[in-house]
C-alpha cells in the first residue's frame, strides 16, 4: 500500500504493508531521515519525537497510514549544518549535547514550546521537556540552550 507523506516541506510517498506500521519506520527506513530516533518504542523516552502540524509527537506510536494530510517536521526539517535554526544553533553554543541520543526529542519538544510560548521562563521549560528522559546529565545545559533560542528569536 503507497502512503503519501508531507515531511519537511516536500511531498514523499512510502511503500507500506501494514497501514499501522510506526511513522518512525517510514522516516527512518523509508526516507533516511535520521533524527527522529528509536529508543524505548513505547512513547515514554520522547527521542522519536517529530511536530506534527507543530504538535510534538511520539513518533513510534503514530500509524503512518493515520496522518492523512498532517505535515510533518523532523529535526532535519528546522536546519542544516550550515544554516542551523536558532534552537540548533542554540544547542551547539550551550553545548547541550553529550551522547546526542536524546537530544532529538529535546529540540523537537522546545520547537513545539517555543512555538506557543515565545518566552518561557525556566519551569516552563522544565515542565515542557520533563517527558523527555537524558541519562548524561546534560539537563541544565539544555534549559539554558532553550533560553538561549527565546533569546535569539
Amino acid at each position: 500500500m503507497k502512503i503519501a507523506l508531507h515531511v519537511n516541506g516536500k511531498a514523499s510517498t512510502v511503500e507500506v504493508d501494514d497501514p499501522k506500521m510506526p511513522l518512525l519506520y517510514a522516516l527512518r527506513n523509508d526516507l533516511g531521515l535520521h533524527g527522529p530516533r528509536f529508543g524505548c518504542g513505547l512513547g515514554q523516552c520522547g527521542a522519536c519525537t517529530v511536530l506534527v502540524d507543530g504538535n510534538a509527537v511520539r513518533s513510534c506510536l503514530l500509524p503512518v497510514g493515520k496522518l492523512g494530510k498532517a505535515k510533518v517536521t523532523t529535526l532535519e526539517g528546522l536546519g542544516s549544518s550550515t544554516h542551523p535554526h536558532p534552537l540548533q544553533k542554540a544547542f551547539i553554543e550551550e553545548q547541550a549535547v553529550q551522547c546526542g541520543y536524546c537530544i532529538n526529542g529535546m529540540i523537537m519538544q522546545a520547537k513545539a514550546l517555543l512555538d506557543t510560548n515565545k518566552h518561557p521562563n525556566e519551569d516552563e521549560i522544565k515542565r515542557a521537556l520533563a517527558g523527555n528522559l537524558c541519562r548524561c546529565g546534560t539537563h541544565v545545559r539544555i534549559v539554558r540552550a532553550v533560553k538561549r533560542a527565546a533569546e535569539m528569536a
